[in-house]
């Protein structure tokens, strides 16, 4: 690990003085958490947004690390589902739901007299269409990671050396990423989809995401993983369809992060 960017890090949280964490459980947010909680004791709080879009799992394991740690750990609820302008799933989806989580933590700030609200996202973040970063732009969230200049494998060697336990945790992303834009987001859709993914995580595949394109599940996995869903083909083909799909697709690219906009992108160059 970097020791200079370590200390950078570091000293930017210390600098912060009072922050609330957006905490969603991943290993950036975690490792900022940690950190936070390090530097600056009972004046950092880890806030957690839930609503469906979150995997039930996710928050199971945010919550334990947070005990484990023993940093503060808040639960707000988000209501991004009831705000028709994330129902309708267009590029800009992202944007709506970070307005309403930020708006949540903004608040709560507010009330707890909390200076700043930080979040997890890193230098590697920054190649991928993230509409959200506007929305934390507009409530002026900082990004000690990218200020600090942490890429991926900063995070992941930092997290490895303080004793992280999910240091090489697959990134993840909130189950409506798995919605193509124009098909509106449900519960129903959320509850499927999640359904879907853990299923394969019960094969022991880690990185995973199950695109859902209405009866069709096209399943992303790392081609070394494969072999297990072909192995497992009709088991999970019983199971798939079980819990709604018609079909059962695996995608032979491999899982890539954000594949739904890959769209978006072939559109804007037409």
């Amino acid at each position: 690990m970097d020791q200079v960017k370590e200390n950078t890090l570091r000293q930017i949280v210390r600098d912060l003085g009072r922050v609330l964490v957006a905490y969603s459980g991943g290993i950036d947010s975690t490792l900022l958490a940690v950190v936070a909680h390090q530097e600056l004791g009972h004046n950092a709080v880890a806030v957690t947004a839930v609503s469906p879009s979150l995997p039930s799992s996710d928050l199971q394991e945010a919550q334990a690390i947070a005990r484990q740690f023993n940093f503060a750990h808040v639960l707000l609820k988000s209501h991004e589902l009831e705000d028709p302008n994330y129902q309708a799933n267009t590029p800009l989806r992202c944007y709506f739901c970070k307005q309403e989580v930020y708006g949540q933590l903004t608040q709560y700030a507010r009330e707890h007299d909390f200076q700043f609200i930080i979040d997890g996202t890193n230098l590697d973040d920054t190649g991928d269409i993230r509409p959200g970063r506007k929305a934390a732009a507009e409530y002026g969230v900082r990004s000690p990671l990218i200020e600090a200049q942490f890429a991926k494998a900063d995070v992941r060697a930092l997290a490895q050396q303080i004793g992280l336990p999910n240091w090489d945790k697959p990134s993840a992303a909130c189950l409506s990423s798995r919605i193509p834009h124009g098909t509106p987001v449900t519960i129903q859709l959320l509850s499927q989809v999640e359904q879907a993914e853990m299923i394969l995580h019960g094969l022991g595949i880690r990185q995973v995401r199950v695109r859902h394109h209405g009866e069709i599940a096209r399943l992303e996995v790392t081609p070394d993983d494969f072999e297990i869903v072909l192995a497992q083909r009709e088991k999970l083909v019983e199971q798939l369809r079980a819990i709604g799909y018609t079909f059962v697709a695996l995608d032979l690219v491999g899982y890539r992060m954000g594949s739904l906009n890959e769209l978006i992108k072939v559109k804007s160059e037409k």
